[in-house]
């Protein structure tokens, strides 16, 4: 499929709100090309606002999102659909939308009354159809689909608009685990094999280190740490940020971090220590 890979996507001294309220307030961000890249954080950081502006759904109050060297808000709509796709949490459909129909929506970025449906449409279509397997799916209407496969049928969607960049708010919302790993394998092949960028916003933290190259941990609308799972993933940072009790051990199966996390009816070590959390609360 044709995509414009290695596009450069920042945010430079961006400020972010609805109405009076700021969420997001002076942030600089680089998203670096060819990656995964996942937001994580508290609720209420600023995630999703985030990749909002990103996707120009939202005006930033200061600052800018700079896309391939200039200013989003200097380009027109239908270029970035060209060169960035946005998938929203929860995305609505008309009723009745086959998967195909939807799909083929994908490709509405390259069409003007110039160039209408064309052959290349539809081979980008049954290209997208066939990565993201759901090719048996296509005359099928979305609402007849479990949510996996309607998922897939989004990812399908934003496939076809040939973007080089793809922005994924919370992609495994409503699923539950084994959907969630299907849906993130897939994302993971459509990266390795088409060089996808990818930016992710996901709450559950275990499978963000384990299908991300890059994690950046946001909290009260400012960035905190960025860099690999590796190097992010600590027991402190964990309660700083997300107030979390947790041990971080090695993965058996992705050798990467493994948050476990630890209630107050557990304890940490042999020495039947408490919590932090509840030996701070017995000394106040």
């Amino acid at each position: 499929m044709s995509a414009r890979s290695n596009q450069p996507l920042r945010a430079a001294g961006l400020q972010l709100g609805y109405g009076r309220r700021i969420v997001v307030d002076g942030l600089d961000l680089d998203i670096q090309p060819g990656l995964v890249t996942t937001i994580i954080g508290p609720n209420g950081c600023g995630k999703s606002t985030l990749l909002r502006a990103f996707g120009r759904l939202l005006e930033p109050k200061a600052g800018e999102v700079v896309l391939d060297g200039k200013a989003i808000s200097q380009w027109r709509r239908r270029d970035i659909a060209q060169r960035l796709g946005l998938l929203p949490q929860s995305p609505l459909a008309p009723e009745g939308l086959t998967v195909a129909e939807l799909v083929a929506r994908g490709r509405h970025p390259h069409q003007s009354w110039l160039r209408q449906w064309s052959a290349d449409d539809a081979d980008e279509v049954n290209k997208a159809l066939q990565l993201t397997g759901i090719t048996d799916l296509a005359d099928r209407c979305l609402d007849e689909l479990s949510g996996g496969q309607r998922q897939r049928a989004w990812i399908s969607m934003a496939l076809a608009q040939g973007t080089g960049i793809l922005l994924l708010d919370e992609p495994t919302t409503y699923l539950d685990l084994a959907h969630s790993v299907e849906v993130l394998d897939l994302i993971d092949r459509l990266h390795s094999e088409l060089g996808r960028t990818v930016v992710m916003v996901l709450h559950d933290l275990n499978l963000a280190v384990r299908y991300s190259d890059r994690l950046i941990v946001m909290r009260d609308g400012h960035i905190v740490a960025a860099g690999p799972p590796a190097e992010i993933i600590t027991e402190e940072m964990l309660f700083a940020v997300f107030g979390l009790e947790a041990a971080v051990i090695d993965d058996p199966v992705s050798d990467r971090p493994l948050i476990v996390p630890i209630g107050t009816r557990h304890v940490i070590d042999a020495t039947d220590r408490k919590p932090r959390r509840a030996a701070q609360e017995g000394t106040q």
